[in-house]
């Protein structure tokens, strides 16, 4: 007789891993959905932040170098 293996039981939780992701996932998509219909804005990420902040000041220095050539 063979005996059964424990895979089955690693597939299971595996499974139900998955399962939990996908509800969580779905759970944050009708948030946003909610949030976008009431009119709140999403912030700005960190790097969207970072990248208007390089973006004004390397404009700042072109400009301070233009106007100091003048």
């Amino acid at each position: 007789m063979a005996s059964r293996s424990r895979t089955t039981f690693k597939k299971r939780q595996k499974e139900i891993a998955r399962m939990e992701k996908q509800r969580d996932k779905a759970a944050k998509r009708m948030q946003r959905k909610a949030d976008k219909q009431a009119g709140i804005l999403e912030p700005e990420s960190d790097q969207d932040a970072a990248a208007d902040t390089e973006s004004t000041e390397s404009t700042e220095a072109v400009e301070a170098a233009d106007s100091t050539t003048l």
